[in-house]
């Protein structure tokens, strides 16, 4: 079997733990997919201070995390879900989400739901592409 085609687990010192049981980033089928990020301080898995912005910038730190721990980029992230607690925090989700995808964005969702864990702003999941193994041993991968 290729080493594309197994699951394998990440997560990162620099992200939070999961809040519940389910793996932060799993890699599987030629994709990464990051579970959903809260902004969420990783040293204290408790919502960073400062409101939305600061939720979102770390949020994103987070996913980007998850996806550097996974072994890509975010330029290679290809679809990326938000779940919003007020959509009229669209606009600055949108002027702070282009400094993390600054050229050719993956596609995107952004919803407004009636709430989110530990009461949160906002939360972020993708699906990124996982590196080309490099042949089919069981090593390239990891």
């Amino acid at each position: 079997m290729c080493c594309s085609d197994e699951k394998r687990i990440y997560t990162s010192e620099k992200a939070p733990k999961a809040l519940a049981p389910y793996s932060p980033a799993v890699k599987g089928g030629g994709l990464i997919f990051i579970s959903g990020q809260l902004g969420l301080d990783p040293a204290t898995n408790q919502l960073v201070e400062g409101g939305f912005e600061a939720e979102c910038r770390q949020a994103l730190n987070n996913l980007k995390n998850l996806v550097e721990a996974a072994g890509s980029t975010l330029d290679q992230v290809v679809k990326v879900t938000v779940f919003l607690k007020d959509i009229n925090d669209f606009a600055r989700l949108n002027s702070i989400y282009a400094e993390y995808f600054t050229v050719n964005p993956p596609a995107r969702s952004a919803f407004q739901v009636a709430a989110l864990p530990k009461n949160a702003a906002i939360e972020i999941e993708a699906i990124a592409l996982a590196p080309e193994c490099c042949c089919c041993h069981q090593d390239c991968c990891d």
